[in-house]
């Protein structure tokens, strides 16, 4: 990395032109990627002398703030050049990203079809499986033989995106079957497409979600998987790399979200400080207000805090308690939807088994915060005259709170996704802080139960004289 930094920095220096674009065309593409990150500036430059089709491929895998940056300082040739190049699907994710002005301006430079078939794409929902979708691909017909496909093969796979696959359909472009191309190389050319058919056909619907697909490509072997509409007709393929491309920003999008901000959609360190600060500070402000209800809860026991100080000392230790176990349980339940581990069905079988951990993980912090303040009670006189009850108080709190936090972490992202919310915005800080709220009334309640006559000596004063 340093060597190929030392070396580009050398080549700028002398101005060679011809060297420098040499040099880059010979380099990796993912190596180009990183040094336009390491000279942002030359960015644009580099794309400009790279050959159309290394520039292509470079230009399709930087991250989009990097795409329109280079975009608005390249000459207008390179642009229309680079334009018509892209294969649809990286065409149709850069123009959704960019403001509708831009797209009118960029979209002129296609041709005609390009041109409809652009607008086509960007007719899908933003999150559907038809904005990645592809029109290159190879079809063939289940009459032919091999030895016919394998001649339209050399004619059209040129321009297809992949030809590890093939799509067999029947005269009005209904999908039958797919074929690998390995399946086709290993028989005799007077071979059947249809004897090759095995009926073992898995697509997608040009209006699923892009997250049901990620799933179907994490179950099946597939580098691609064809695209048809309700009537089953064979409208394009999506092929791995876009998958793979969509699941990284799912899951840095779900990532942000669980810490508690909204999705970046740019790297970090390229976005702006007031935007960043107005994707963060929505979420802080919702947890601040939510926070001071904490401190309405402990007004409202104000009258136990004053009899026995010394509760106070553990309102941190449940509320963490509370806190993180409801944390560790909206955390694993946001993954394993994200995988599809997890559907709404499953409600039931979770709540079951978060009561159940829940209550064992409870009794253990229990027993441990029992034995804790029992034994510290032994050597010091911290916890004044009621330790004891003290500890009992903190060790049976604690397993009702930790018991609260994993039913509310792990219910509250199947609940938001029943009603339509993306599950990862009930994330960790959000549920602590509910926990944190709902912990200290579970606290002080117990604590008002065990410690009944030590709070209402006047009652019981009353109990005694009658």
């Amino acid at each position: 990395m340093e060597e190929m930094v030392e070396q580009l920095e050398l080549l700028l220096e002398l101005g060679d032109e011809e060297q420098l674009q040499e040099y880059l065309n010979n380099l990796n593409i993912s190596d180009v990627e990183i040094l336009i990150g390491e000279f942002p500036e030359q960015g644009p430059h580099f794309i400009e002398i790279l050959s159309i089709n290394r520039a292509v491929n470079v230009f399709r895998i930087l991250d989009f703030p990097v795409q329109e940056r280079i975009l608005k300082k390249l000459s207008g040739p390179k642009i229309a050049e680079l334009i018509n190049e892209l294969p649809p699907d990286d065409r149709t994710s850069l123009f959704s990203e960019m403001h509708g002005d831009t797209v009118k301006v960029l979209i002129q430079h296609l041709p005609t079809e390009d041109r409809k078939e652009a607008l086509r794409l960007l007719g899908y929902k933003e999150d559907s499986v038809g904005r990645l979708m592809t029109p290159d691909y190879i079809t063939v017909k289940r009459t032919w033989t091999v030895e016919r496909a394998l001649a339209h093969i050399r004619e059209y796979g040129k321009n297809s995106e992949t030809i590890d696959v093939l799509y067999v359909i029947d005269t009005n472009g209904v999908l039958l079957d797919d074929i690998r191309i390995r399946e086709i190389l290993l028989v005799t050319p007077d071979t059947k497409i249809s004897s090759l058919m095995d009926s073992r056909l898995i697509a997608l619907n040009v209006n699923d979600p892009q997250q049901e697909a990620i799933n179907i490509f994490r179950m099946n072997n597939r580098v691609a998987l064809p695209v048809t509409d309700d009537e089953n007709f064979l409208l394009g393929i999506v092929t791995v790399d876009d998958i793979l491309w969509i699941a990284n920003e799912e899951y840095t999008e779900d990532i942000q979200k669980i810490g508690g901000t909204e999705a970046l959609n740019e790297p970090y360190l390229d976005i702006n400080l007031f935007r960043l600060l107005k994707k963060r500070v929505g979420w802080l402000i919702i947890l601040f207000l939510s926070e001071m209800l904490t401190s309405s809860a402990m007004q409202f026991f104000n009258d136990e805090l004053s009899v026995v100080i010394p509760l106070a000392f553990f309102v941190p230790l449940v509320m963490s308690s509370g806190g993180n176990s409801g944390s560790q349980a909206s955390t694993l339940i946001i993954q394993a939807m994200a995988l599809g581990e997890v559907t709404l069905a499953d409600w039931w079988r979770v709540m079951r088994r978060e009561i159940l951990s829940g209550l064992m993980l409870g009794v253990i912090l229990g027993i441990i915060g029992f034995i804790r303040i029992s034994t510290w009670s032994l050597f010091s006189n911290i916890y004044g005259p009621h330790a004891m009850l003290i500890a009992v108080t903190v060790g049976i709190a604690l397993i009702g709170i930790v018991l609260w936090g994993s039913l509310a972490g792990s219910m509250l992202p199947i609940v938001l996704k029943k009603l339509g919310a993306d599950p990862a915005t009930s994330s960790a800080p959000f549920v602590a802080t509910l926990v944190d709220v709902t912990g200290l009334i579970i606290y002080f309640s117990i604590a008002s139960i065990i410690m009944y006559n030590i709070f209402h000596p006047v009652h019981n004063l009353a109990l005694g004289h009658h």
